[in-house]
């Protein structure tokens, strides 16, 4: 009985150093990833000096203030995040649209994205554009918009669902304001992992789109 108690405590140490789930709480990531979907995980994809490329979909930890007001764990999902099956802590979920050295525009005449000067065709994975601007840009800020060039060390992520998503879009300071403190970055060392697959339920089982015409970009 012994040695079964510790094998399992073995698998669960093991498990959670490649591992880590997560459950996803809006809307941000639509159409590919729903309220409700629970996620894994892989950290490994954190190992090394390369770290999280164009087009990943990692989750991080809160930089402080992208979530308001986390949600609080009731007793049992709180011991279910104590043996690493249902996470607990702040976390978000978006897919990194520049690196380290690049600069992103919003946007050409088509509304794409600029990606270190090159127009990028992000259909096949965002949800379908709707708002009042016409572009693959942010929430709340307009189609007119540059950040960057990215710091070393750092990642600029959006939504797939752009007209939804509390992004890095979204806390660029604007050209009028003249007392702004907001950091649109993710450091790459509070990246968790990147998404590997959707567990639950199991109708949406499977993968996330890739998003290779982000990752062709060429970079800075």
């Amino acid at each position: 009985m012994l040695f079964l108690a510790v094998v399992v405590v073995v698998l669960v140490v093991v498990l959670r150093t490649l591992v880590a789930p997560f459950s996803i709480p809006s809307a941000s990531m639509e159409p590919n990833l729903v309220p409700g979907d629970r996620i894994v995980v892989s950290k490994v994809s954190t190992w090394g000096d390369d770290g999280p490329t164009r087009g990943d979909v990692v989750v991080f930890e809160d930089p402080g203030g992208w979530l308001e007001t986390p949600a609080p764990a009731n007793p049992v999902r709180r011991a279910l995040g104590a043996v690493g099956l249902v996470s607990t802590a702040g976390h978000l979920v978006k897919r990194v649209v520049g690196v380290a050295g690049d600069t992103i525009r919003c946007c050409d005449e088509a509304g794409r994205l600029l990606v270190n000067g090159e127009p990028v065709d992000e259909s096949a994975f965002l949800a379908d554009r709707r708002g009042p601007e016409d572009c693959d840009g942010p929430m709340i800020a307009s189609c007119d918009w540059t950040a960057g060039p990215v710091p070393e060390g750092k990642l600029f992520v959006m939504g797939d669902n752009r007209a939804a998503s509390g992004d890095s879009s979204v806390r660029l300071c604007r050209p009028n304001e003249t007392e702004c403190t907001r950091d649109p970055y993710v450091d790459v060392d509070e990246v968790v992992g990147t998404v590997a697959a959707v567990v639950w339920p199991l109708d949406r089982l499977g993968g996330v789109p890739d998003a290779p015409t982000l990752a062709a970009v060429p970079g800075r």
